[in-house]
């Protein structure tokens, strides 16, 4: 499979001013596979460490090494090969394990910076925000998300198809796309779902592989925090599908238990952010100023899940519906389409707006622009919302998806969902 932020990597590899990297992402998105496949194409050779698998000999290393030149002399002989600057990637995986692991990139940042060090682990998003002992300041982060729509096309064999359309910058064979879509829809992008799709094209299967992902989750909640917390984690993980049947302007408290409050339930919410599980994205109260973050609104926010097709399995949307005629799009009162927008986009600078009587699903910053996003689940695209929006603060550029096919008029521009990744033309 290829993965599009092996491009991040190698901009990393090149960078003067590198400090160890730290690649964050929820369980089972593809970090180890990404980080062995980069060491594997591009370096002389690698050494992978699991630090919840290692020899208790390994982590002793890291628990008592005076020095990092101690520390990777004791790695060379242990592994029988040499670790050389630049040369070699050192990958330490599940480091969360080995807490001493974590303070050591402080020191290779500092007296070793030319050694080339990647870690990754489940959940380290939780470890960086619990009080752990961290380097901060000391490390570099990239996070890897789901396959894309694009990735999916790419792993089904479509390169040719998307190199078209990317040099013409125009869209082709409209059914084909459409046809990957339904499929993207249903299987998601969490690689071991996507390449079993592409072996087997079992639709049991598939709800087996992405049951067992989402067990996975369930089993983490009460593995890794106290039982109350568990519990309404847990609670807040089953209200989704509840909170995208009910078309609010954000997330309810009472969809997750009723009588609930707000401070009850922020410590679970912020638990599934951090574990790359959902992603919050904020109402922002004004949509002409810059910095959008500055005018967030903190207690106005929804939910989105970390992949369109663990989402569906959540839900229990059947194979049937999610096939034919991208009937999926019509469930959730539209709010299918936006995660699926969402999860493609995926940017940190991404907000919704509300006016009085209008809600504009995505507003996004771009450097020194503010771009709405409009999100119709069909081609009848008639966005009240929208233009509101436009009349009031009178953008640059909007963006509608939609089913339709891409047109561009009076500064609105109209990508079809099923070519969503000619949306990276505008960066």
């Amino acid at each position: 499979m290829e993965r599009i932020l092996i491009n991040d990597l190698l901009k990393w590899q090149r960078d003067k001013d590198k400090k160890p990297l730290v690649l964050n992402g929820a369980r089972q998105v593809g970090k180890t596979w990404l980080l062995k496949e980069f060491g594997k194409k591009y370096y002389e050779n690698f050494v992978y460490i699991s630090m919840d698998l290692a020899e208790p000999e390994v982590k002793q290393f890291f628990e008592e090494y005076t020095s990092v030149l101690g520390l990777l002399q004791s790695l060379e002989l242990f592994f029988h090969t040499k670790i050389k600057p630049q040369k070699t990637l050192l990958i330490f995986d599940e480091i969360q394990e080995v807490p001493k692991a974590l303070t050591s990139l402080k020191y290779f940042c500092e007296n070793a910076p030319e050694y080339h060090i990647a870690v990754s682990g489940s959940l380290l998003g939780l470890f960086l925000h619990s009080g752990t002992s961290f380097p901060v300041g000391k490390v570099d982060f990239l996070t890897l998300e789901p396959m894309s729509f694009e990735e999916f096309l790419i792993a089904s064999g479509e390169q040719k198809l998307l190199k078209t359309i990317k040099e013409k910058n125009e869209v082709i064979l409209d059914s084909v796309l459409k046809e990957h879509l339904n499929y993207y829809l249903f299987v998601g992008g969490m690689p071991e779902v996507v390449a079993n799709w592409l072996k087997e094209k079992n639709v049991d299967t598939i709800d087996k592989i992405q049951n067992a992902i989402l067990t996975a989750y369930i089993n983490d909640f009460s593995k890794h925090a106290d039982p109350a917390t568990s519990t309404r984690i847990r609670q807040v993980f089953e209200s989704l599908p509840r909170q995208f049947a009910k078309r609010n302007d954000k997330f309810v408290y009472g969809l997750v238990k009723s009588g609930a409050r707000a401070r009850e339930y922020e410590l679970a919410i912020q638990w599934l952010v951090d574990g790359g599980i959902v992603r919050k994205v904020n109402r922002v109260e004004r949509g002409d100023k810059l910095p959008l973050k500055a005018y967030k609104d903190q207690n106005a926010y929804k939910l989105y899940f970390v992949d369109i097709g663990l989402f569906r399995r959540l839900a229990g949307i059947s194979s049937t519906m999610v096939m034919k005629n991208n009937a999926i799009f019509n469930e959730f009162n539209g709010l299918i389409a936006e995660q699926f927008v969402l999860q493609q986009i995926n940017s940190t600078d991404i907000f919704y707006w509300t006016g009085t009587t209008s809600e504009v699903d995505f507003v996004l910053q771009m450097e020194d622009d503010i771009i709405p996003i409009e999100v119709k689940s069909g081609e009848n695209v008639k966005a009240k919302s929208l233009r509101i929006y436009r009349e009031l603060y009178n953008p640059k550029i909007s963006i509608r998806f939609s089913l339709k096919k891409t047109e561009f008029n009076n500064g609105l521009l109209n990508i079809p969902l099923y070519a969503i990744f000619i949306w990276k033309c505008l960066k």
